[in-house]
């Protein structure tokens, strides 16, 4: 009996609790997520078990060290009333903090972007609302608040507080006893930290949970927190990569260096505006023109009923896909042609170097560059991007406010879109041409919301499409209104989405490819630009794109094709989900590791039970995955986002 009032046993038996918590915690994660994690197969439990206790491990240790350290420190200061309240509290609040409330967020985050919560996202804290936007959260998730509750109530009455210590020494064997007992613990704690004793052994990695199941979506299930946050702290300054090739072969395989002098680039649209839609959460889902299958059994067909109206106008990507899942990386995919992989590209300390992006190259050739947002000035770092890659006039809340008044604030993220698309057509009307201007709307994104007045929307089977339906309708009051504008009439439209939204009603939308499909066309009023491309096209090829159209014959930098210029029989979008690079082709879901590939799935796989890996010849396109992302992150070490002098032979 007294062995068990001891210091180590007590400290054990909170421990102990603390693994009892986070897989309660990881339960409430798979019930809030099933949908997007589907089925646990039975012959993969054990597996799972043992991953999720070796995360587990560091993030107790991670969160807890401290308290270890203290609890057995070798002195008698640890039988003081005051020591003892002071690790209480150490335990309870810290952990509660830190394992209770960080991994139910998770839970709530997961859903929205498919990912864990780690070190990156502290880059949105900046944001005036964000205060704002977790007390929603929590109002609609008020049962997970209540769980949370029940959680750290555990912690609370089951640390033993009132359990009065023994020891089982006295004397000079009291520090001997209880100094051996620290170093157990802190050898404990390294090899849990790294993941095991042996030599070999790593500190674990958020890519360590593809070990315990083949699954995705299960392997970032059985990660925890605080090891995503603390794992990822600092990782975007780090540099590691395979080099797979010498720079005479990389050269000859891929180069994001671009030279269309020598492609006979198209010039049918030069001179003319370009303004670029980046649209919230509009999955190729929401459109009964690009996934007329999934609506054949609905009674409302599609939400977009405008834009599809418009596709059929335009040259329109049947595939297209986003090449991240979240808002911040998107617009260096779209104005810079540079993908964002293991990190947000504008997040990472090496994006702060020279480079020649679409606003820049328009801006060089007399064009005024405008990038419009109806968030707070400098929300989200989309300003600062803006500025960097050459635009010189912001337009946001503020701006709006100043002109039109403080009555269209969403309560949330910022100005309601129909609003704030009327407001960039008259700014637009004002501005002298050629302009380049760009705007990033709002609405369709939670808490889901649209202004009150808004009648005959559709509710949709989720909760985004009322949302999707009202921008929509905000669009074609647009065209409406501007439509016969001279400035309109010149003008090239491009239309992308950030990324998937969150809801998805489709079960082919929750998993890749789909979870990576997006709307995306181009109109040119008066112009030959309408056609259906049916090849695949991912975010990065805008600018290229774009930049053919508009008769550029500069060399440049990008990491997309000019998918009329710069021919390809297999096209690919890359992106990197769920700690392994991810291509998309036409019929396969390709996965690599960075070492080989290990996936490959049909399209219609959407579980991901049959691996084609040795049934299909893959030589090519790994040779072209290998050298996409070695030529990424050697130009990233470097800093080298322009492009080289002259070209490489290729002969």
């Amino acid at each position: 009996m007294k062995l068990i009032k001891t210091h180590a046993a007590l400290l054990a038996w909170r421990i102990i609790l603390l693994y009892v918590v986070m897989m309660l915690c990881r339960a409430v994660f798979y019930a809030y997520n099933s949908t997007l994690i589907g089925e646990l197969p039975y012959e993969e439990l054990w597996s799972l078990l043992c991953g999720s206790l070796k995360f587990d491990t560091v993030s107790i240790i991670y969160a807890n060290a401290v308290f270890i350290l203290l609890s057995l420190l070798p002195l008698k200061v640890r039988e003081r009333s005051w020591w003892k309240r002071m690790l209480y509290w150490y335990y309870v609040v810290v952990n509660s903090l830190l394992l209770v409330v960080l991994n139910f967020a998770d839970a709530i985050y997961f859903h929205y972007t498919q990912k864990r919560f780690s070190a990156d996202e502290i880059f949105f804290a900046e944001n005036d609302n964000s205060l704002q936007l977790i007390l929603k959260f929590a109002a609609e998730n008020w049962f997970m608040v209540l769980v949370g509750a029940a959680f750290i109530l555990v912690l609370a009455m089951g640390y033993c507080r009132k359990i009065r210590f023994k020891s089982l020494f006295d004397g000079l064997w009291y520090y001997v006893s209880s100094t051996m007992v620290l170093l157990v613990a802190v050898a404990l704690c390294i090899g849990g930290v790294r993941g095991g004793f042996t030599k070999m052994t790593r500190p674990i990695t958020v890519s360590n949970a593809t070990l315990y199941t083949s699954n995705q979506a299960r392997a970032t299930m059985i990660l925890s927190n605080p090891f995503c946050v603390l794992r990822t702290i600092g990782s975007s300054g780090k540099i590691a990569y395979e080099k797979y090739f010498t720079p005479e072969e990389l050269a000859q395989i891929y180069s994001p260096d671009h030279y269309p002098a020598d492609s006979g680039s198209v010039k049918e649209l030069a001179g003319r505006n370009v303004v670029v839609f980046v649209m919230e959460s509009f999955s190729a889902e929401h459109s009964v023109l690009l996934r007329p299958d999934l609506y054949e059994d609905k009674e409302e067909k599609g939400y977009t009923p405008f834009l599809d109206s418009l596709m059929r106008q335009s040259y329109t990507f049947y595939n297209m896909y986003a090449n991240g899942r979240r808002s911040i990386q998107a617009l260096p995919a779209v104005w810079s042609s540079i993908p964002s992989f293991k990190a947000p590209f504008v997040l990472m300390p090496q994006s702060v170097a020279t480079g020649r992006a679409m606003p820049h190259i328009f801006k060089e050739k007399g064009y005024e560059t405008m990038f419009f947002c109806g968030s707070d000035h400098g929300s989200m770092g989309f300003g600062a991007y803006a500025r960097a890659v050459g635009i010189d006039n912001l337009y946001s809340r503020q701006t709006y406010e100043k002109s039109r008044g403080k009555g269209d604030f969403d309560g949330y993220w910022g100005i309601w879109d129909g609003k704030f698309i009327d407001y960039m057509g008259e700014e637009l009307s004002k501005v002298k041409q050629p302009f380049f201007s760009t705007i990033f709307t709002l609405t369709s994104h939670h808490p889901f919301v649209v202004p009150e007045g808004e009648e005959n929307l559709p509710e949709g089977l989720t909760p985004n499409h009322k949302c999707v339906a009202y921008v929509d309708r905000s669009l074609k009051a647009f065209f409406e209104k501007y439509g016969e504008q001279e400035w309109f009439r010149n003008s090239l439209f491009v239309f992308v989405a950030d990324h998937v939204s969150s809801e998805k009603f489709s079960e082919e939308f929750r998993t890749s490819p789909g979870d990576y499909h997006v709307v995306g066309f181009m109109y040119a009023p008066d112009s030959s630009l309408v056609g259906e491309h049916r090849q695949v096209v991912s975010q990065i090829d805008l600018m290229p794109t774009v930049l053919g159209l508009m008769g550029n014959e500069e060399p440049y930098f990008a990491f997309g094709r000019d998918i009329f210029n710069e021919h390809c029989d297999e096209p690919f979008s890359l992106n990197y989900d769920n700690n392994v690079f991810q291509a998309i082709t036409s019929e396969y879901v390709v996965c690599f590791d960075e070492k080989q590939i290990v996936g490959v799935y049909a399209h219609g796989d959407l579980e991901k039970k049959h691996n084609l890996v040795s049934e299909v010849d893959l030589l090519v396109i790994e040779q072209k995955i290998k050298a996409m992302i070695q030529s990424y992150y050697s130009r990233i070490e470097a800093k080298d986002y322009m492009v080289h002098e002259s070209p490489v032979s290729l002969e």
